[in-house]
C-alpha cells in the first residue's frame, strides 16, 4: 500500500471514528512527532560533541551569568 493510500485510509478512520478514537490518535500521532523532533536534537547534540562544540562548567556559568546583564 502506497503512503498516499494509506493517508486516505488514515483519514477515513478519523472521519469515521468516535471521539475516544480520535483523540486517542492524536495523542499517538503528537507522540510520535515529539519523539521525532527529540531525536533530531539528540543527533545534533551528538554531532555537536564530537565536532567539539563543548562548554566546560565555568564556560556554561558564564554564559549563564551573561543572561542576567
Amino acid at each position: 500500500m502506497s503512503t498516499l493510500e494509506l493517508k486516505q485510509e488514515l483519514h477515513e478512520y478519523i472521519n469515521q471514528g468516535d471521539e475516544k478514537f480520535v483523540k486517542m490518535f492524536y495523542e499517538m500521532a503528537k507522540a510520535y512527532n515529539q519523539q521525532l523532533q527529540q531525536d533530531k536534537l539528540i543527533a545534533e547534540s551528538e554531532e555537536d560533541i564530537k565536532a567539539g562544540r563543548v562548554y566546560d562548567l565555568d564556560e556554561t556559568q558564564k554564559i549563564i551569568k551573561s543572561w542576567d546583564a
